[in-house]
């Protein structure tokens, strides 16, 4: 893992968006294209996702494959463990992944498709 000072590293984390992301517009772009209405972070459902089609009660999410654990037991998880601050990084992604399971549970009981995207699927096939 790379070895960046502490302010190097803040500098960095800091520029980490929540949403209008790269991977969410480039979605979203493709979704309005194909003639898709949505709502962005809809705040009114759990979890707030990315993009709500709200006429076919779709919630999509687009994910990051760090902070939401893909491949976590095969390539995250090793990385982590050999990395700066294995412990926090573990928790912190492991509790992402355990409510990005609860929100999933939350919005199907109120009848919500959930859709989780990969930001690298998105980029690579939209």
């Amino acid at each position: 893992m790379d070895h960046l000072t502490k302010e190097q590293r803040h500098k960095a984390m800091s520029r980490i968006r929540s949403k209008d992301t790269t991977i969410e517009i480039k979605l979203r772009k493709a979704l309005w294209h194909s003639g898709y209405r949505y709502r962005k972070n809809y705040a009114a459902l759990p979890g707030k996702p990315d993009i709500v089609l709200t006429k076919y009660k779709i919630a999509i999410f687009c994910d990051s494959e760090f902070f939401h654990g893909k491949d976590w037991y095969t390539v995250l998880l090793p990385r982590i463990r050999n990395g700066e601050n294995p412990e926090y990084w573990e928790k912190k992604i492991t509790r992402n992944m355990e409510r990005d399971n609860e929100i999933n549970r939350k919005l199907n009981y109120l009848g919500w498709t959930v859709i989780r995207f990969w930001g690298k699927d998105i980029a690579k096939n939209t």
